[in-house]
């Protein structure tokens, strides 16, 4: 199993980057994982929605040079109008998927202004944890933490709940 993070912008805080590391050697176990970060536009104050929607654009077109959409991917948008699934039914989908035939998760975490209707639309699932807006790096940590978990669920192995 291949899973791909694509994400925009880097991360800086030690914390975050302590917990990524720390679910990338637990999913070792699981699958192969490559996380990409993709440069984020920098958006001014003053940015006009016709600015942010080129910003969304070109965030866009650098994430679309990574995501491989085949018959064996599964792309899935994180998106704060997505479908929302318990910590379990998210491990039965994606489950699923792969019963199915689905062996690439292709995750992707848009920049601050969000995903262009380019990426959107080329999604298989457009994912949600909240209503609530979370900081993009916190998101990568909460993404990594329940793929780790849907794996554990999958396999009957205990996990803290």
């Amino acid at each position: 199993m291949k899973i791909t993070l694509i994400t925009v912008g880097k991360i800086r805080e030690p914390g975050f980057v302590q917990a990524i590391a720390e679910y990338q050697k637990r999913l070792s176990a699981y699958c192969s994982l490559k996380i990409i970060e993709v440069t984020d536009e920098k958006t001014p104050d003053t940015a006009s929605a016709a600015d942010e929607d080129l910003i969304r654009r070109k965030e866009g077109d650098r994430i679309l040079r990574h995501v491989v959409k085949d018959p064996s991917s599964y792309v899935i948008s994180l998106e704060i109008n997505g479908r929302q699934f318990s910590s379990e039914e998210f491990s039965a989908h994606l489950e699923k998927q792969a019963v199915a035939g689905k062996s690439h998760f292709c995750f992707i975490i848009g920049g601050s202004l969000g995903l262009s209707p380019s990426v959107t639309g080329l999604a298989d699932l457009h994912l949600s944890f909240s209503k609530m807006t979370f900081p993009h790096q916190l998101m990568r940590v909460i993404l990594l933490e329940q793929i780790y978990r849907s794996f554990k669920i999958q396999r009957h192995e205990p996990y803290h709940k």
